[in-house]
């Protein structure tokens, strides 16, 4: 990433991770798909586990970004040990952490579904299903190394492939162990979580025989994983912001359907369909966002602040000339869209309006995932967990409520709520952008101060 076209590079890095993302989604719809089948008490079991799941997927994924952020930029100032070392101290850190959450998931799995005010005729299968999934947290928590490590070193290609492994192997499962085909007995939807788990399991031995093994460019060793505090501290100073900003979204999105499905079930169906629909089209600035934090970080490592700022203008373009035309589509055939969801007049009349209020804001949010890659890219991801959780529940949430309830406008002010939380948000990251602290954060972060000079020159943090 220190080399070539930027742009180039850039689209190199950000197809495989969309790919990721939308294998993902397969994923998810794959299990909801075939427990479908079984009634709508089993397709509740992953429903509820779900918001449980998230928690762990926020704490792991911010963990797995500072991964990116620490090994890219070692590996842009050409230290492979140190990359090596951030391998292994993630490694014992995430491992650590996911078992401490499966444990405690496991023995609590009453309590949560009581928590979560579970229904009755659906407890028991929702209970089942919980406890094997809280079995397979660490295997998740050990592919989030995996992916953090390679992203960093600019490899996307790799996670990618072995996400289609486990979605291949999770699609073929998930029938054969729910309905007990061939020598399986039927196993309902403990089925289709031993189907989860063992993908997840084949993803995790995958990755981490890559990174023993040196396949993608460094090589963990036994030394690694012998605790260093140096590093475990700098682990967390950079991933526990990013930790929060993703739990204060999930969190958010939670309250925000509270606020959605007190309308009715028109209005949550709308609001269903129209989040996936722009969940899909902000996949390329996702993808955008984790190649820029790779490039960011390779290029800050070597001293080259120039070009980690071409970086982010380069993606900055590049997400609007995806976007635009994919915005558009979605502005003036937004009922179209909602059509191939669900034929509901009712529905789809309302998802029209909601797509012509708030289809603008997405567009511009997505240069904002841009921004956010740049920040956790040089390590400085206050701006990341202070914007992601200003969007929900400094703008969204009462600006909801305000406009919903108080000026009495019913969904129209949750669409505008969506509007203007969007567009504020990153009207103020671009200003934070600008301002330019991501460029000298970075060296404090994550080089020792006698090192930072030579590293980043002076001049040009200007």
């Amino acid at each position: 990433m220190t080399t070539g076209s930027v742009r180039g590079k850039l689209m190199l890095l950000a197809w495989p991770v969309m790919l990721s993302h939308l294998l993902q989604t397969f994923y998810n719809l794959a299990d909801a798909f075939w427990l479908g089948k079984l009634g709508r008490q089993a397709l509740t079991a992953p429903t509820i586990t779900m918001h449980v799941f998230f928690i762990a997927f926020a704490i792991s994924m911010g963990i797995g970004a500072a991964g990116t952020t620490l090994v890219s930029q070692f590996k842009g100032a050409g230290d492979e040990k140190k990359a090596s070392l951030v391998g292994g101290q993630l490694l014992l850190l995430l491992t650590s952490i996911g078992l401490l959450f499966g444990i405690a998931g496991f023995l609590l799995v009453p309590q949560i579904l009581n928590l979560l005010q579970t229904p009755s005729d659906s407890w028991q299968m929702t209970y089942d299903y919980m406890r094997w999934i809280f079995t397979g947290f660490p295997l998740l928590f050990i592919f989030f190394v995996y992916q953090g490590i390679s992203t960093g070193l600019g490899d996307t290609v790799g996670p990618m492939q072995v996400n289609l492994i486990a979605v291949i192997v999770n699609v073929i499962l998930d029938p054969i162990l729910i309905f007990g085909i061939g020598p399986f007995p039927e196993m309902g939807v403990v089925g289709a979580a031993i189907a989860t788990v063992f993908s997840r399991a084949l993803a995790s031995g995958i990755g981490m025989h890559r990174l023993f093994k040196g396949s993608n460019g460094i090589r963990i060793v036994a030394a690694d994983l012998k605790p260093d505090r140096p590093m475990i501290r700098k682990i967390m100073k950079i991933g526990l912001p990013v930790s929060l900003g993703q739990l204060g979204t999930s969190f958010g999105f939670t309250f925000m359907i509270g606020i959605v499905n007190s309308f009715g079930s028109v209005v949550t169906a709308a609001f269903g369909v129209g989040n996936r629909i722009i969940h899909m089209a902000m996949v390329p600035a996702m993808g955008l966002s984790q190649a820029n934090a790779a490039a960011v970080g390779q290029n800050l490592g070597a001293g080259n602040v120039e070009r980690a700022e071409k970086s982010t203008n380069a993606a900055l373009l590049l997400i609007g000339l995806i976007l635009l035309p994919m915005t558009l589509g979605m502005f003036f055939f937004g009922a179209d869209i909602s059509k191939a969801f669900v034929n509901d007049p009712e529905v789809i009349e309302l998802g029209q309006t909601m797509f012509r209020i708030i289809t603008p804001s997405v567009f511009v949010f997505g240069f904002l995932l841009v921004l956010l890659g740049s920040f956790q890219g040089s390590g400085y991801t206050l701006p990341v967990m202070v914007l992601n959780m200003s969007r929900l529940w400094v703008l969204r949430i009462p600006g909801a409520y305000l406009l919903a309830y108080t000026l009495g406008m019913g969904p129209l002010g949750i669409w505008w709520a969506m509007f203007i939380s969007n567009t504020v948000i990153t009207i103020s990251g671009w200003i934070w952008f600008r301002k330019g602290t991501w460029k000298t954060q970075a060296s404090h972060l994550v080089f020792d101060t006698k090192d930072a000079e030579s590293i980043v020159p002076a001049t040009d943090l200007d």
